[in-house]
């Protein structure tokens, strides 16, 4: 960059919710916070070591769900630690480099995970609608090819918005009214006419929502209408069921994303709102995944039992040695 985009601002300050700067406010907030990113540890890491340990899952579909959790770690490592010293202290102050690496990663992952969402919707478009053809279609290495397609299409989707915002200089406020650096409140912080940067970057962002979106209610329509082919009414409800609970997810998903993206176009918005709805955007799908995609599938839970019957034998063994050495 040239000295004229230096930036003369060394770091930034977030600042948090507005409305919840008191102490008590504070230590709700990181109780709240820490329960939430242990639960998504546990639940997603579990997840993670049964598809490890079990060979019997290690198929297309269950080498998505177990590359989405991984993601979903990545994600609120990459943004939670960070709230919880922010909770901790009244702000918080991040160097440059720092802020603009979380806001990198932030828009990468995002991109990535809404395109692997698309790619479980075709997953299951084949399986369930295509089935003779599935093997042929996809395979654990097809599967693994894929996501690492969408982890680079993720990059390429970031790096637009975010090289054009390195490219303005940064010598004002410095305050970024957020939880964390995301993208668009970082670049309010810019010196020089922003207008076009911001609507490229949103422009990169609802495609990134909105083309995906598209296809997985296309394949879902598809599916509920191979569904609507079951004989028996209570394959049908379990199906419209587990249906019914991917797209709460999904839609929270994209839906609170893209009224985040849009509601920094809109003057009057509530700011805690905002911000709310870029941390449940955050959150609520990593928390939920292992439950939806996993502990509720019959394959998964019987995996888990037998992991710990497995468990409990090797601990009944080392009991029986330790006896027989006394």
């Amino acid at each position: 960059m040239s000295n004229q985009s230096s930036p003369s601002v060394v770091e930034f300050v977030i600042v948090g919710f507005p409305g919840f700067r008191d102490l008590e406010s504070r230590k709700t907030l990181f109780i709240l916070f820490l329960t939430v990113y242990l639960c998504i540890l546990l639940g997603n890491t579990l997840l993670i070591v049964i598809f490890t340990l079990d060979k019997s899952l290690h198929t297309p579909m269950y080498v998505l769900v177990c590359g989405l959790a991984v993601l979903d770690v990545v994600i609120t490592t990459n943004t939670i630690p960070s709230m919880l010293v922010l909770f901790s202290l009244e702000s918080r102050s991040v160097s440059f480099a720092a802020c603009f690496t979380q806001t990198t990663f932030y828009l990468c992952l995002f991109c990535t995970e809404s395109f692997i969402l698309s790619l479980m919707a075709y997953d299951r478009y084949i399986a369930i609608c295509n089935p003779l053809h599935y093997p042929n279609l996809m395979n654990n290495g097809r599967a693994l090819k894929l996501m690492v397609c969408c982890l680079m299409a993720g990059l390429l989707c970031a790096a637009p918005s975010v090289g054009l915002a390195l490219r303005f200089p940064f010598c004002g406020p410095n305050k970024v009214i957020q939880c964390f650096c995301d993208f668009s409140s970082v670049l309010m912080l810019a010196c020089g006419d922003i207008m076009v940067t911001s609507y490229i970057a949103l422009s990169i962002g609802l495609s990134v929502l909105l083309f995906p979106l598209i296809y997985i209610l296309f394949s879902y329509v598809r599916i509920i209408s191979s569904v609507l082919k079951i004989s028996s009414s209570e394959g049908r409800l379990k199906a419209f069921y587990t249906c019914g609970t991917h797209l709460l997810v999904i839609s929270v998903f994209y839906f609170v994303a893209a009224s985040v993206f849009i509601s920094y176009r809109i003057p009057g918005t509530s700011v805690d709102m905002r911000i709310m709805g870029a941390i449940i955007q955050n959150v609520f799908p990593a928390l939920m995944n292992p439950v939806i995609y996993c502990l509720r599938t019959k394959e998964i839970r019987n995996s888990l039992v037998k992991t710990l019957r497995k468990c409990k034998v090797f601990e009944q063994q080392g009991l029986q040695r330790s006896f027989l050495w006394e």
